[in-house]
């Protein structure tokens, strides 16, 4: 299944649609698809592809994290209408994925269709010898089981990359504990762009479809506030939909990380999207909660990178009115050792050691309690 399809991801053509509630979206769906050519230009009836959505945890739709069941249906239902076969899958940053998909309201909606979970536990080598950075990955054994992939990013901010779109969404297809070794290896952001950019171009999903009918701002990808945008975007390249997703949010695009580097790269060329449908300046919230600082998010890459971390570059931050003494974000660190731990046991949060946090951000991810948030110090408020 893996293969590099430069027709499609090179075509800088966006389709965006209005759709402000679920129970609109097959039509508004099928109204992008339709700008883009029509079903017919992303799979045929005698192949199988995987529909791969956020499943970012196991959590409620209401919580918004997650891509919508009614969403993944529309979906479903549109490529199924075409005669093509259909699974699934994600691996989620902590729990099972099938805990995951059942606890997103995926599972039932996916039984009820005929669509099989594939295998987001096991892994199979791939090379990828045209990478910028990796030249090989271990990506989840179900992806070599079918013809294509269709991605269903959700439209939401992310600590360390900005903003969650299609590229960032294919982390997934890396299951288990590797994730957290590529933020050990990769501790500064562009490193950890360019491998995100690496995987894209190896996965080449046929199809892009965001789900932003309501998004995330603030403290993303999972305890920000939920925001009605009410938007459908689709494109075959994941860096165009991944730029006007960023220009909705009021968020230049060179400071995005995969953007930034994608440009640099040739993987995209801004001036060249076409925006299909809805008028793109129309869509703009200039209020969006995003960080928007010109500071990177890891700090830079220096020697005086210590100092710069510790002044000015964000970190995160538990409110102990919130924390429950969970523990995740001690299990989810993937520093070595540690950057954070409980002291002489339970009775306060886990305590940080910010000389050793790599601000991967894994820990104000993972949080059940919405406890952790992303704090900028007093230094880097003023520069910025």
């Amino acid at each position: 299944m893996v293969h590099k399809n430069v027709n499609l991801t090179r075509d800088h053509r966006i389709a965006i649609v209005r759709c402000k509630s679920y129970a609109n979206v097959p039509e508004a769906l099928a109204k992008g698809i339709e700008l883009l050519g029509g079903v017919g230009q992303f799979a045929s009836g005698d192949e199988t592809l995987l529909i791969k959505p956020n499943l970012l945890l196991g959590d409620s739709p209401e919580r918004g994290s997650t891509t919508h069941p009614e969403f993944f249906r529309a979906v479903a239902e549109i490529f199924q209408s075409n005669g093509t076969k259909l699974a699934y899958g994600d691996s989620p940053g902590f729990g099972s994925p099938q805990h995951a998909a059942r606890a997103s309201g995926l599972q039932s909606i996916a039984q009820s269709l005929g669509v099989e979970f594939a295998d987001f536990l096991n892994t199979v080598e791939v090379n990828n010898p045209d990478g910028i950075l990796l030249k090989q990955f271990n990506i989840a054994s179900g992806l070599q089981t079918v013809d294509g992939l269709i991605n269903l990013p959700k439209f939401k901010t992310h600590a360390l990359m900005r903003l969650t779109g299609a590229v960032k969404n294919l982390f997934g297809c890396l299951p288990g504990v590797q994730k957290a070794g590529f933020h050990t290896r990769l501790q500064d952001e562009d490193r950890f762009a360019e491998m995100l950019l690496d995987l894209a171009e190896l996965l080449a999903p046929r199809l892009h479809i965001m789900d932003g009918i309501l998004g995330m701002e603030g403290n993303g990808p999972r305890n920000g506030t939920m925001r009605e945008v009410g938007v459908i975007l689709i494109s075959t390249n994941p860096h165009a939909l991944d730029d006007c997703v960023g220009r909705i949010m009021n968020l230049e695009p060179k400071l995005v990380p995969t953007l930034n580097l994608a440009q640099k790269h040739g993987l995209y060329q801004p001036d060249k999207i076409e925006v299909l449908g809805e008028s793109l300046q129309d869509l703009v919230m200039l209020d969006f909660e995003v960080n928007r600082s010109h500071y990177s998010t890891t700090g830079p890459n220096r020697f005086y990178m210590s100092l710069f971390k510790q002044w000015v570059t964000p970190r995160p931050v538990i409110d102990p009115e919130k924390c429950s003494r969970c523990g995740r974000c001690v299990q989810v660190c993937p520093a070595e050792p540690k950057a954070l731990g409980f002291v002489n046991g339970r009775p306060q949060p886990p305590q940080y050691d910010y000389s050793i946090c790599i601000r991967c951000y894994c820990c104000q991810e993972m949080c059940p309690d919405e406890a952790i948030f992303n704090h900028t110090p007093f230094l880097g408020r003023w520069l910025n």
